[in-house]
């Protein structure tokens, strides 16, 4: 994680992770809260940027684990907890914690932030820039949810209805497809498209226009939209999605012994899959993915 001024008031938080394109472990996540939370609580700063070093903006979830590190070894932020817990327990406890309730959190933080996406914006990379206020991509970025293709009904952070509309966000999901930058912004996902060049150039002098307003006035018109979502149920909905998401996640492990369906793993990821839960093995390994 890089954390830089990029003017005295207005931050860049970089992933860089390029190598495995800024996927997602768990030492990623704490360290994104930690730098989120440097920077609300320093009045100095009164626009965030959340950008990906590298060809992309994120892969999603580190299909490779968090390498023996635990939630022991963070600092943890809810109070759910027993994340080692029996059943269901456990694991419901992990995903709110991780993913769920860290995507609210960064949401309703007190001041603009700024997703800067290129390339490849994917699954739980969707998450992190649907957390952000404004979202401004590259002409070469694209954004896609494949989790119905490990047998997951959407990615945890459940935003795909208020980003897209319902019925656009029924068909990305349910066919998988990629949404390029130019239709996400037809959809009203994506608020600007920029020459793949000149992205953080320009999501800088849109950062610069913002900070130009008085800090308490964004903080209030920010809570007045996001409560504005909010009281139309959408806080209601994103729990039954991630309820809903779980049961997958249990389907899965009574028909094929780990958490997602195999048969929907990609041919590059399966070797990850299989070292993360010690498989002997995948079953069903016929792709059904499209790339």
């Amino acid at each position: 994680m890089r954390y830089e001024h990029l003017t005295p008031d207005i931050v860049n938080i970089a992933m860089s992770r390029p190598a495995v394109r800024n996927a997602q472990n768990m030492e990623m996540t704490y360290a994104l809260n930690a730098a989120f939370d440097r920077a609300a609580q320093d009045d100095t700063i009164k626009v965030i940027i959340l950008s990906g070093d590298g060809d992309h903006f994120s892969a999603g979830h580190d299909m490779g684990g968090d390498h023996h590190r635990t939630w022991r070894d963070f600092r943890t932020v809810g109070t759910w907890a027993a994340f080692d817990g029996p059943g269901v327990e456990g694991l419901y406890g992990r995903e709110k914690e991780i993913y769920l309730e860290m995507c609210e959190r960064w949401r309703n933080l007190a001041k603009p932030t700024i997703a800067a996406v290129q390339g490849s914006c994917v699954a739980g990379g969707l998450m992190l820039a649907w957390c952000c206020d404004l979202i401004v991509a590259a002409e070469n970025a694209r954004f896609r949810d494949p989790t119905l293709e490990f047998g997951v009904a959407g990615v945890e952070f459940f935003m795909h209805p208020w980003e897209l509309g319902a019925r656009k966000a029924k068909e990305w999901l349910m066919t998988g497809d990629w949404l390029g930058a130019q239709d996400a912004k037809q959809c009203g996902m994506v608020n600007q498209v920029f020459p793949t060049e000149a992205l953080m150039e320009s999501a800088l002098d849109l950062a610069k226009r913002i900070a130009n307003k008085g800090s308490f006035v964004l903080k209030a018109v920010k809570e007045s939209v996001n409560h504005a979502q909010d009281v139309g149920a959408r806080r209601n909905a994103m729990m039954h999605a991630f309820g809903l998401h779980q049961l997958s996640h249990h389907h899965n492990k009574q028909q094929w012994g780990l958490l997602v369906d195999p048969k929907g793993i990609h041919p590059a990821l399966r070797e990850k899959i299989r070292v993360r839960f010690n498989l002997p093995g995948l079953l069903g390994t016929g792709d059904r993915t499209t790339s």
